[in-house]
Order: structure tokens, then C-alpha cells, then sequence
């Protein structure tokens, strides 16, 4: 990941996938089409709210959404 304090040695973003991990088990009553579009609300929120903040950049941002389109297109070409 390109963000600069994405790969902290703390555990932190560790924890944080296991609280996401508990959340999504939550929503399976959910159509995975509809917990896809939600969840891409609260990532472009995110996104342009690190934006704002200035936590990131234009370009950071850009090469995130990249990476991410990359790794799940190649995922499912497996």
C-alpha cells in the first residue's frame, strides 16, 4: 500500500482487519452486490477525506485505487 503510515509494526493495522473481519460477518445478510456499493461509499468518503486532511496525496490516492483494481482483477483471473 502507498500510504505512508499504512505499514505500522505496531499490530495496528492488524487489529483493525480483525474489527473489519467482525463487521463483515455481521453483514452477510447482505447481497455481496449491495455490500460492494456500500463499501465503496465509505471508501471513496475515506479516500477524499484523507484528501482534504492532507494525509495523502492526488497521486497516492491514484496509485491505491490502481493497485487495488490490479490485485482484484487478478485475483479472479485465477
Amino acid at each position: 500500500m502507498s500510504f505512508p503510515d499504512a505499514a505500522r509494526t505496531d499490530g495496528t493495522l492488524e487489529e483493525c482487519l480483525d474489527e473489519l473481519n467482525e463487521l463483515m460477518a455481521g453483514l452477510q445478510r447482505y447481497p455481496p452486490t449491495v455490500l460492494a456499493v456500500a463499501l465503496r461509499v465509505h471508501l471513496e468518503a475515506l479516500l477524499q477525506a484523507l484528501l482534504n486532511g492532507k494525509v495523502c496525496t492526488r497521486e497516492e490516492v491514484r496509485d491505491f485505487v490502481e493497485e487495488l483494481e490490479r490485485d482484484t482483477l487478478e485475483y479472479n483471473a485465477k
